[in-house]
């Protein structure tokens, strides 16, 4: 799914600023999909164009206009069409991955210190969601929460249970070089 489509989506939850859309990609769509300021902005003026979304100017005082975009009825209808689709695949990315997939060139005090971190940034990831999902108001939001502290926590058991496999390989390739 494509910026464009998913800045519709969000607009189907109710009118928003640039900022209040990204901030929504922040909080409620960040283990699934990333957007910045750069990418949020231009697909905002193509569906303003296109007549999917409509924008309300407010002016500010000191400020640049507020500018408060809707979702039209047109892009509602192109919304509601794109999510009937059958999705793509996932499409992963990890630099964290990337670098174990070379585990065999580190120190493996090194090895430790990347699992270290990417164990306490997935708790904190875990622990920065709503404290109970259950407390969330539609059962879409409490599924989306489980869902995300899941993964998060499959991804800290799997490196606790398994991280012995590099750091075992990392002190074999440091015996071998000496």
């Amino acid at each position: 799914m494509d910026i464009r489509t998913l800045c519709l989506g969000v607009l189907t939850m109710g009118d928003a600023s640039g900022y209040e859309i990204k901030k929504t990609f922040e909080e409620r769509l960040g283990l699934m999909f990333h957007a910045s300021y750069g990418s949020i902005y231009p697909a905002l003026n193509k569906l303003t164009e296109e007549g999917l979304v409509s924008c309300r100017a407010f002016a500010q005082e000191k400020r640049p206009d507020k500018k408060i975009y809707s979702i039209t009825s047109s892009g509602r209808y192109m919304f509601l069409d794109e999510i009937m689709k059958k999705p793509g695949a996932d499409r992963f990315r990890s630099e964290f991955l990337v670098t174990l997939m070379f585990a065999h060139l580190l120190p493996a005090a090194t090895i430790a210190e990347l699992i270290d971190e990417r164990i306490l940034e997935s708790q904190r990831k875990i622990d920065s969601m709503s404290s109970d999902c259950a407390d969330l108001p539609t059962d879409r939001e409490q599924f989306l929460c489980g869902y995300g502290r899941a993964v998060y926590q499959a991804e800290i058991d799997y490196l606790q249970e398994n991280r012995h496999l590099l750091e075992a390989d990392a002190l074999m390739g440091t015996r071998a070089a000496e």
